[in-house]
């Protein structure tokens, strides 16, 4: 069991944490969850070790091991493949390495049989003839083929390092398991094996992540960072935001309904105290006035940004029809016609095949061959997924910027688009050269939801956001009463957002009005 006694963190005057008191225990998966710059991650690293706090302590039962899902993809660069797997569990390595080193001795003694047999004796306790078969099958199942197993780490690429490092951190059976973030940078079916591996591991495990789905398919406890506290809610991250919801939502007609029986009695006394013949009431109402408190409830610190995409021309019949679409290197001879109320949600394995056809349909770039033809009613919107164009070398603050999209140029009016989307006060005066990734987003989403197209393409738009937005984001895209073509790799939102799925490989190669999760039955039954 892993156990936080009394733990408080303070950088300066910024207090993270203060007398956080948790205990995690065996067959659990904790979601670490709040909001950006709460502290999940340096959470993850008190628990680590990495970094100590100024009060309290963090305890873990003796001989019970952790292991840690490393950050540093170039920390391993000159150590083998396999061999950075098994550094996962170091004492095992240690053990290893002592071994080879005593067997190497030209005059082997009796000292060192002895120092061999209690080393053999741990090795095998700790599953060491096992290990190397274990890693081995680890890295498959992650898509590091055996070819590269002896290779140096430094010799793979960004993506195959994050699933080496993700074996090691699973390698062994940790008896408590920190992961931050660990489907950054996978595919859709190395998630799935992810989770599926997750829901049958018996010990202990904490996860930060933005992957709403991947933290409802795995967690049984959230861990809410808020406000310097961590609160342990029973259930999934849905769960909790329903919950969540709901109590805030309680608590404010709580609040307004005291805050008008206040109003009422002030006026009950201003009126009637200096009344003989009232005074008695006033005094009771004073009385009760006084017991009567607000609630000192506080929101959130966490801040959800209002997406709501409206538009004015209703859609006729005619939407959008393709025809033998072909753009060599991307995509050859794609044909589909849009109907009322699709949203459609496109899928490749080669993701630049679905920005090239999202950029031919828009204008940005032309066909080899093939026919697009848009509706005459159809007002279209597009999210790109890179959207450098638009900031890079922009002196314009944010009021300026989201000018150039608008029709009226007031700026209260554009401030509040702005403000939707969490630009308030001084923040709509920023620079746009300077925003971080998800700011822009954010602004492009402001830049949309001003333009009121009744079509709307997104090509990744969770990139960058954080949880609150994304989860914003997927209510607005479920209201959108217009059409649509989404592609993302965030799962939750594409199953709840998309009610047809197109698969682009080379060709189409699937059409079908369904779910994203019935599209995932399908192929995989």
């Amino acid at each position: 069991m892993l156990q936080v006694n009394n733990v408080s963190l303070q950088y300066g005057s910024k207090k993270l944490f203060e007398e956080v008191n948790l205990k995690f225990t065996k067959g659990n998966c904790y979601g670490i969850i709040g909001a950006n710059g709460a502290g999940k991650s340096t959470f993850l690293k008190v628990l680590s070790g990495e970094i100590e706090p100024n009060k309290g302590d963090v305890s873990l039962d003796k001989n019970e091991r952790m292991s840690v899902l490393a950050q540093n993809q170039n920390k391993y660069d000159f150590e083998p493949v396999l061999r950075t797997v098994m550094l996962g569990h170091k004492r095992l390595v240690e053990i290893m390495d002592e071994k080879d080193a005593l067997y190497a001795h030209a005059d082997f003694t009796e000292e060192d049989g002895i120092r061999a047999s209690e080393l053999e004796s741990e090795f095998a306790e700790l599953g060491g003839w096992e290990a190397e078969s274990e890693a081995e099958m680890l890295l498959n199942a992650l898509d590091i083929p055996k070819s590269l197993h002896n290779l140096k780490m430094g010799d793979l690429d960004a993506k195959q390092k994050v699933r080496v490092l993700l074996a090691q951190a699973l390698f062994g059976n940790p008896d408590v398991l920190l992961l931050d973030e660990p489907t950054n940078n996978l595919d859709l079916k190395t998630v799935r094996w992810l989770e599926n591996y997750l829901l049958d591991f018996e010990n202990t495990i904490i996860i930060v992540s933005h992957n709403r789905h991947f933290l409802n398919k795995v967690c049984t406890h959230i861990c809410d960072v808020d406000f310097g506290k961590i609160n342990l809610y029973l259930g999934n991250y849905d769960f909790w935001y329903q919950t969540s919801q709901l109590l805030a939502r309680q608590q404010r007609e709580q609040d307004k309904k005291a805050e008008q029986r206040a109003a009422e009695l002030k006026e009950f006394i201003a009126r009637f105290a200096a009344n003989a013949s009232k005074s008695r009431q006033a005094t009771s109402r004073k009385k009760e006035l006084e017991k009567l408190t607000i609630s000192d409830f506080k929101p959130s610190l966490r801040k959800y940004p209002f997406i709501d995409f409206k538009f004015e021309r209703d859609i006729g019949n005619d939407i959008l029809a393709v025809e033998g679409l072909t753009k060599k290197g991307y995509f050859e001879d794609i044909s589909f016609t849009v109907q009322k109320g699709d949203k459609i949600g496109v899928i490749s394995d080669k993701s630049t095949s679905v920005t090239m056809l999202y950029d031919v349909l828009t204008g940005k770039e032309e066909a080899d061959s093939g026919t697009v033809k848009w509706g005459k009613t159809i007002s279209s919107s597009y999210f790109p997924q890179n959207n450098n164009e638009y900031f890079e070398g922009c002196a314009l603050n944010l009021v300026q910027w989201l000018s150039q999209f608008s029709k009226d140029h007031y700026e209260e009016y554009l401030r509040g688009w702005l403000g939707r989307m969490l630009f308030s006060g001084e923040e709509a005066l920023k620079e746009a050269k300077v925003l971080s990734g998800g700011e822009k987003v954010r602004c492009m989403l402001s830049k949309m939801m001003l333009e009121g197209g009744n079509f709307l393409i997104f090509d990744e738009p969770t990139n960058h956001l954080d949880l609150e937005s994304i989860t914003s984001l997927n209510n607005g895209l479920t209201a959108f009463k217009g059409c649509m073509l989404l592609t993302s790799h965030d799962q939750e939102l594409m199953n709840t957002v998309c009610n047809r799925i197109i698969v682009i490989d080379g060709k189409k190669v699937f059409d079908k009005n369904l779910t994203f999760d019935e599209y995932l039955e399908t192929v995989n039954a």
